[in-house]
């Protein structure tokens, strides 16, 4: 079975198809992360949303016309599909056309309702330059240690995207670090925890903020999440739980993402039971002994104080700050 679906975008065929071909462009309204080899025959891989990724291969590719690709969600045990993208050069802009072939009849339902909701998302990125954060990005179900380290990866990049070259010497609530010294010690966080993975993650120091720690944590999540949680990891300093270290990428995602809306005035946005998840992984993994140096003492909060507030508090944030 299959879905076909057109809208018009207010863009040039070549304008559209970057919208769906780069991944600086998909992570504004249809992806977490996204990687993709840009030819006949390459691989792509999209986190869509937290703990639900795509991946196969590009079967044809005319830039600017049409675009042909497998699809396949991991550890599905469906068949793969496939998807083809045209564009049409029409007054007003271009018209594209996404047709989703070869669904088995249980498929379609959850299809439709997934392409209805990120063709409205690619409509309003394409109109006003920002789809929103998504809500179906905002909290994983089911949850765990990685998924959740996928939504908040997507909340930090929306911070992260805000940033403007005017704020790299202001002070953050991390203490001795500037704007820019703190992406760049959350790019090495991220990457370091990518190459004892297995992984080398790319940085371009010259890119943008969000593109770095995009970069970084695609190659290393999806190291993870052919890993998997169990046993442990050796981070070069000491053998952890893995599920440790992947508290640690949540923990440098969401309280770094506070760190910077904090300093610079941005924008952040949070589910309450993600923050509350991250809480929980804060608790298991920041111990007594570590207070002092890698963390300052907890700080004291209203009882009434949000689970965001409650998390930087516990990290040894001063919310008022914020």
């Amino acid at each position: 079975m299959s879905i076909e679906k057109s809208v018009v975008l207010p863009l040039g065929p070549e304008a559209a198809f970057e919208l769906v071909t780069r991944p600086e462009r998909l992570r504004r309204w249809q992806t977490v992360a996204a990687r993709m080899d840009l030819r006949a025959g390459g691989e792509y891989r999209w986190t869509i949303t937290p703990g639900h990724s795509a991946s196969g291969r590009i079967q044809e590719i005319e830039p600017g016309k049409r675009l042909v690709f497998d699809w396949g969600w991991e550890g599905s045990e469906s068949a793969a599909s496939t998807v083809t993208v045209t564009l049409e050069p029409v007054e007003g802009g271009t018209r594209l056309t996404l047709l989703h072939e070869g669904l088995a009849p249980e498929e379609v339902a959850g299809h439709t309702e997934g392409w209805n909701h990120f063709m409205d998302r690619l409509v309003r990125f394409a109109t006003d330059g920002d789809a929103g954060a998504d809500d179906w990005a905002a909290l994983p179900d089911p949850i765990n240690e990685l998924s959740s380290a996928e939504a908040t990866l997507a909340v930090a990049q929306r911070v992260l995207h805000q940033l403007k070259p005017s704020d790299a010497s202001l002070p953050t609530p991390c203490e001795n670090f500037t704007v820019v010294q703190l992406v760049d010690h959350l790019v090495g966080s991220v990457t370091g925890i990518g190459k004892a993975l297995g992984v080398e993650p790319a940085d371009d120091p010259a890119a943008p903020a969000e593109s770095r720690v995009a970069d970084a944590a695609q190659s290393t999540l999806e190291a993870f999440a052919k890993r998997g949680l169990e046993g442990t990891v050796d981070m070069g300093f000491a053998e952890l739980p893995a599920t440790i270290v992947a508290n640690i990428l949540n923990l440098e995602f969401l309280v770094h993402a506070w760190d910077l809306a904090t300093a610079t005035g941005a924008k952040i946005e949070v589910a309450p039971g993600l923050s509350d998840y991250v809480l929980s992984l804060a608790r298991n993994t920041i111990s007594p002994q570590m207070r002092g140096a890698s963390f300052a003492e907890e700080t004291l909060v209203d009882e009434s104080a949000a689970s965001l507030e409650r998390l930087v508090a516990f990290t040894g944030r001063e919310v008022s700050a914020r």
